[in-house]
C-alpha cells in the first residue's frame, strides 16, 4: 500500500499492509506527510548478501544486473570475510574462497549496473559460528580474546580476537586491503555486531579494560587505517546503543558496557541500525548524534516499511543537516546467496526464511524507491 493510496481508505481502526501485518490507523496529518516525504527516492537503497559460492559467481552477476538494477538498488554489501583466495595471509582463507577473477568479475557487474560495492568483512566479533572457527583465529589462535577455552565453540554465541594484541592488525589490515583491492571499493563494511567477548578477565591484556574504550579504540583503529587511503568505515550500530536505558536487550542493543563508546568514535562512521521485530526510532537518535545512519530491516515486511516510515518523517521533520544525515536503508538478508536468489526468482532450493527475505525486500525497495 502506498501511502498515497491509504488516504482514499475508510475510516477504520486498522488497515493491512503488504506483508500483512496490522497496524493502526494513522491520524491524516501523518499520512498527508508521507505522501509528500514519498516525492523522492531515498539516497540509499542498499542490500546486504552473502558472497557466493566460486560456482555460483555467474548467478550473482546477472542477480546484480537483473534483479538489483530492477529493484532500484543503489548500494550492495557483500559479506565476503575470509572466503577469498588471499595472497598476503593465504592461512587465514576459509573454503569456497572466491579468486581475484571472481572479485573482479562481481565488481565489475556493480560498476556497470551503477551500483557502489562495500565489501563485509566481520572485525572483532563473529570469528565463529557454532562449532567453527573461522580462518583468522583458526591460523592465528593467540589473536584470541580467550585463547584456550571453550572447545569446540561450546557455551559462546561467537569468539572474538583481542583488539589489544600487538600482531592482529598486522594482519587484519592486510586483509582489509587486499579484498578492497580485489573489489575495487572505496568503503568497508567491518560489521562489529553483536560483540559478547570483549575486555574478558581471561585476556591478559583487556583484563580490567573499560569495555567501551575498547570497542571504541578497535573503531577508531580500523577507520583510521582506512582513511589513510580515501576509504569509510560502515558498520552496526547495536553495540551503540544502550539496551537496558532503551529496553531494546542484548542482542539489538548492548548490556555489556560497549554502548558509552558513542562517544568517542569519528562521526564519519557510517552506521547500520538493524532492528527485526519492531522498528524502534534509533536512526534518529544517531543523526542527532552526527552520524549517517541507514535502517536496515531483515524479513518482517512490516517492520521493513515502518522503519522506512520512520527515516522519510525524519527526512521531513528534521533540520537540513539532521535530515541529510538518514541516507536511507540496508536491507539484510541471512540465506547464503543460492537460497535467497532462488526464493527471489522461483527457480531452485530455497527454504521459508529466504523467502520472507525476498517478499520484505520487494517491498522494502518498492517504498524506498517510491513506485
Amino acid at each position: 500500500m502506498t501511502p498515497q493510496e491509504s488516504l482514499s481508505l475508510p475510516r477504520a481502526r486498522v488497515w493491512r499492509d503488504n506483508g500483512g501485518v496490522m497496524f493502526p490507523r494513522l491520524p491524516f496529518a501523518f499520512l498527508a506527510c508521507a505522501t509528500l516525504l514519498a516525492a523522492a527516492p531515498l539516497p540509499v537503497r542498499g542490500i546486504r548478501l552473502s558472497a557466493p559460492l566460486p560456482n555460483e559467481v555467474q548467478r550473482m552477476t546477472k542477480f546484480i544486473r537483473e534483479v538489483l538494477v530492477k529493484e532500484g538498488v543503489n548500494t550492495l554489501v557483500l559479506e565476503i570475510n575470509y572466503r577469498y583466495q588471499f595472497q598476503r595471509h593465504p592461512e587465514v582463507a576459509d573454503a569456497d574462497a572466491l579468486s581475484l577473477a571472481d572479485a573482479r568479475a562481481i565488481a565489475a557487474a556493480a560498476r556497470e549496473s551503477g551500483i557502489e560495492l562495500i565489501p563485509l568483512v566481520d572485525l572483532l566479533g563473529h570469528q565463529s559460528w557454532a562449532g567453527k572457527t573461522f580462518g583468522l583465529l583458526k591460523a592465528h589462535p593467540e589473536f584470541d580474546e580467550t585463547p584456550g577455552l571453550y572447545k569446540d565453540n561450546a557455551g559462546i554465541y561467537c569468539r572474538s580476537y583481542c583488539p589489544l594484541h600487538p600482531q592482529v592488525h598486522a594482519v587484519l589490515f592486510d586483509v582489509i586491503d587486499e579484498i578492497l583491492d580485489a573489489f575495487e571499493a572505496k568503503a568497508l563494511h567491518g560489521g562489529m555486531d553483536e560483540v559478547f567477548l570483549i575486555g574478558e578477565d581471561t585476556c591478559v591484556r583487556c583484563k580490567g579494560k573499560d569495555k567501551a574504550q575498547l570497542f571504541a579504540g578497535e573503531v577508531r583503529a580500523i577507520h583510521d587505517h582506512l582513511a589513510e587511503k580515501g576509504r569509510r568505515l560502515w558498520i552496526w550500530s547495536d553495540r551503540l546503543i544502550d539496551g537496558k536505558t532503551t529496553g531494546i536487550g542484548e542482542w539489538e542493543a548492548s548490556q555489556n558496557g560497549t554502548a558509552a563508546a558513542l562517544r568517542e568514535i569519528p562521526r564519519d562512521v557510517v552506521l547500520c541500525d538493524w532492528h527485526y521485530e519492531s522498528a524502534h526510532p534509533t536512526a534518529l537518535a544517531f543523526a542527532l548524534d552526527g552520524f549517517e545512519v541507514l535502517s536496515s530491516p531483515w524479513r518482517q515486511t512490516g517492520v521493513g516499511l515502518r522503519q522506512l516510515d520512520l527515516i522519510r518523517l525524519g527526512r521531513e521533520e528534521a533540520s537540513p543537516e539532521v535530515a541529510a544525515r538518514l541516507r536511507g536503508v540496508l536491507h539484510t538478508t541471512w540465506s547464503p546467496f543460492g537460497a535467497f536468489s532462488a526464493a527471489y526468482w522461483k527457480d531452485g532450493p530455497t527454504n521459508t526464511e529466504a523467502q520472507e527475505e525476498a517478499q520484505c525486500f520487494r517491498e522494502v525497495m518498492r517504498r524506498a524507491r517510491m513506485e
